[in-house]
């Protein structure tokens, strides 16, 4: 097959949208599939095989680390030259909805797939009397697709009740040769640790440093566990506020890591605290339950997907008048618990993301890509 992907979000941007699409752009070209990214520019011009087409685009003002591309005529003209068989556009925006204009002037067959849940990122950024309004947006957007993709069931059920129509799960994925629980080092362990010494549990929360992330709620955690630390892996536009918010506890801003580094940096941890209410997935939970690292992660969104409260993680309730502080403070404690309990955890964590490799979602992505594509043929004789 011949797929032209256009995403938003890509190289050299890190996040779980770009893991999961680097992910799956590796196992198409071992397939023998032929792939071509369309993607804010910056990005390197080939990828394991694809060709990367950097397309220019400017930040978006409240979130300058999301590059918006404004499709151009020479867009057009390489999807003419490629003449793939679909067209899969990720998290349609601007350079999204140039993807859709085009399959649908041109008759290519289209897939959509819904990865960031930009509806209830508004609230964060004051803005969520957008949200309706937001919904028609993307309503409008994803029903001109034949499949519309969605990494959680509980997102493809919010898409349903939205009125999104063709709806389906694509499985989750994590590389569990990556990451894995042998990489724990107590030298990477001291480097999360900072200049704090090591008395009590290690904390460690991986990921963008954003408001939505609602990273805050972990400070009480901390004032309750005096002797926990807490390790801040990755950046973003919040980390100012978050360096204030956090002041006076034992926090430790480690920035980016990546590869071995990072996958040592989740075997290094306690306990892997992920507030969140606004993922579709999350899929550093996988990374550190690969890691061997237990997981406390909100009942909310895609998360519930991934935890089994008490078997491989511990959810927390994150409404109330407290925030979910006091649900998060409980879940942390029942998290670390003993020795004995904490080591199951560990066990049963590791188990789960076994289960779910990246050839097997990629494997059930090919298998929606035929079906679409004899969906789009039929059409056609139609």
């Amino acid at each position: 097959m011949k797929i032209a992907f256009f995403t938003e979000t890509f190289l050299p941007k890190v996040d779980g949208i770009v893991t999961r699409l680097t992910k799956t752009v590796k196992h198409l070209v071992d397939a023998g599939d032929e792939v071509v990214v369309f993607c804010p520019e910056g990005c390197p011009d080939e990828y394991m095989g694809a060709r990367l087409i950097g397309v220019p685009a400017m930040p978006l003002p409240l979130y300058p680390e999301l590059k918006l591309a404004l499709p151009r005529p020479a867009v057009s003209d390489a999807i003419d030259t490629f003449k793939p068989d679909l067209i899969h556009v990720v998290n349609p925006a601007v350079l999204g909805l140039g993807g859709i204009w085009l399959a649908k002037t041109k008759n290519i067959p289209l897939i959509a797939s819904y990865h960031t849940h930009l509806p209830k990122y508004l609230e964060h950024y004051g803005m969520g009397m957008l949200e309706p309004l937001l919904w028609e947006l993307l309503k409008a957007a994803h029903n001109q697709a034949l499949l519309n993709l969605c990494t959680s069931t509980a997102m493809v059920q919010e898409l349903s009740d939205k009125g999104i129509q063709h709806t389906a799960l694509w499985q989750r994925g994590v590389d569990t040769e990556l990451f894995r629980p042998a990489l724990r080092r107590d030298a990477m362990r001291q480097r999360l640790l900072g200049r704090h010494d090591d008395r009590g549990a290690l904390l460690l929360y991986v990921g963008r440093l954003s408001a939505e992330k609602q990273i805050e709620r972990i400070r009480p955690v901390l004032e309750a566990l005096p002797d926990t630390r807490l390790a801040l892996v990755g950046d973003g536009p919040h980390r100012q506020q978050l360096e204030k918010h956090f002041d006076g506890t034992a926090t430790t801003f480690v920035g980016y890591l990546a590869g071995e580094e990072l996958a040592g940096a989740y075997a290094s941890g306690d306990a892997f605290l992920f507030p969140s209410c606004t993922e579709t997935l999350g899929l550093v939970l996988l990374e550190a339950m690969a890691a061997g690292c237990p997981v406390v992660g909100a009942n909310r969104g895609g998360i519930p997907d991934i935890i089994s409260d008490g078997i491989n993680g511990c959810l927390y309730e994150p409404d109330g008048v407290d925030g979910g502080a006091a649900s998060l403070i409980q879940a942390t404690k029942r998290l670390l618990g003993n020795d004995l309990e904490r080591q199951a955890l560990r066990t049963a964590a590791r188990s789960e993301a076994e289960r779910w490799g990246w050839a097997g979602a990629t494997q059930q992505l090919r298998g929606y890509y035929r079906d679409v594509l004899s969906q789009g043929t039929l059409s056609a004789a139609a």
